[in-house]
């Protein structure tokens, strides 16, 4: 199943630039050899936001769970960085293509 993942980050007060961009940096080494490896389908940064857009493909939820609290952000206890986090399933639209024709017939 793909989904996409949306994670909105936030320097957290107190928290020096060089600290937020070192532990941010260790997240990027993470995600780029997901990548290679083909964990991650692809991932974007925002241009002019502190956002990261990523499409994974996973067997089940408990496998986003799996791989949320592998990343390094968490295991070095920075969860807090990532205010807002969002996964969303994706579907082929080939198939809604499909599925709106019964629908569309009532």
């Amino acid at each position: 199943m793909l989904v996409m993942m949306t994670a909105d980050l936030a320097k957290p007060e107190g928290l020096s630039n060089k600290d937020f961009f070192e532990i941010w940096r260790q997240e990027s080494v993470a995600a780029i050899e997901a990548v290679k490896a083909g964990a991650i389908k692809n991932i974007w940064k925002v241009a002019g936001e502190y956002q990261i857009i990523a499409v994974l493909d996973v067997d089940s939820g408990d496998q986003i769970d799996e791989i949320l609290h592998s990343l390094p952000i968490w295991r070095l206890g920075y969860a807090h960085i990532v205010p807002k986090l969002s996964w969303k399933p994706l579907r082929e639209y080939e198939n809604w293509a499909e599925q709106l024709k019964a629908l569309a017939k009532g």
